[in-house]
């Protein structure tokens, strides 16, 4: 229960809170909630970009794990861009997950997302299946070393194997959903959000010893964990990503392959078109953006339009642009 003072603060995934009471989480045991703590960072959507309403996605997050499939689902570059512009403008530094790489035709660069992105400075890990249908163990031990210490939030859409990649990292038992043949999309699995503890990582032997077993599925223990421990927030999985909240600069700042080319814009340049006095169609033309230039610039235009009001009334914006 909370304090009456805090009948009407929003709690939401991720956040500091201080308890009274009886904390030990036995049957008939009570506690109240008297204080949340100040948010260190906070990550927003909205639900397309005119919703004026924003929903808070996580609290007090570190990095950003955004996760795509290499194939089934099929992967977006859209919805990869509004979630790098939604973490940079939150202060929390992305990473990006391609899991399935078992299924793309160049497992090295699953349908190509290494290459369009190789010219941001993006952590990305690449994850597949192996031998008994288990996740590859590189893959996981790269993203364990990467989360450790911090407390990193999953999004993605439904289908691309977050709780798979949760279950793996913390030993916890979430359910996991397939893709529905018809529509293509994931199916729903998590209603919630939920916060675990990473587990300890195995020693050679494969065994760990009793002072490090792992946490339970139901919620671990805050205290007597190792330093070196982290959280994740496996969120439920997204169907659109609006950023009514974010400004134009925002965005921009976001494409890091291109924000140099805007500074030969005109003042005011909506980087709209060259007729504009935009500057980034030279800057892209003359190479300065890497072979995906084009791709990225049109990406970033559909944002910019897109907040602006400017594009057709359809679902593209809608869904908050989360298409290609």
């Amino acid at each position: 229960m909370r304090a009456k003072a805090l009948r009407r603060t929003p709690v939401v995934p991720g956040d500091l809170v201080r308890l009274v009471g009886d904390t030990s989480g036995a049957e008939g045991s009570l506690a109240r909630l008297v204080q949340v703590e100040e948010r260190r960072t906070l990550l927003r959507r909205s639900a397309d970009d005119s919703d004026e309403a924003e929903r808070v996605v996580v609290a007090n997050a570190d990095q950003l794990l955004i996760v795509v499939a290499a194939a089934n689902p099929e992967p977006r570059t859209g919805f990869i861009d509004r979630a790098l512009v939604a973490a940079y403008e939150a202060g929390i530094d992305p990473i990006l997950l391609i899991t399935k790489a078992d299924l793309a035709d160049s497992p090295q660069d699953p349908a190509g997302l290494v290459s369009h992105y190789s010219e941001l400075e993006l952590t990305t890990v690449i994850s597949g299946r192996e031998e008994q249908d288990r996740l590859a163990a590189a893959a996981v031990a790269q993203l364990r070393e990467l989360l450790a210490g911090k407390v990193t939030a999953l999004i993605g859409h439904s289908g691309v194997g977050k709780s798979t990649m949760v279950n793996a990292l913390t030993g916890a038992d979430r359910a996991t959903g397939g893709v529905n043949a018809v529509t293509g999309r994931g199916r729903h699995t998590s209603s919630s959000a939920v916060a675990l503890q990473l587990e300890p990582a195995p020693e050679l032997s494969g065994e760990l010893p009793p002072e490090q077993a792992s946490p339970s599925a139901a919620g671990p223990e805050p205290t007597g964990s190792s330093p070196a421990a982290g959280w994740v927030i496996d969120t439920p999985g997204v169907r659109s990503f609006g950023l009514a909240h974010v400004s134009p600069d925002d965005v921009l700042a976001a494409f890091e392959d291109l924000v140099q080319g805007s500074v030969d814009c005109e003042p005011g340049c909506a980087h709209e078109s060259p007729a504009g006095g935009c500057a980034l169609d030279a800057y892209v033309a003359a190479g300065h953006a890497g072979s995906h230039g084009p791709a990225r610039l049109a990406s970033l235009r559909n944002l910019l339009a897109s907040l602006a009001g400017s594009q057709d009334d359809g679902p593209q914006k809608h869904l908050g642009s989360v298409t290609a």
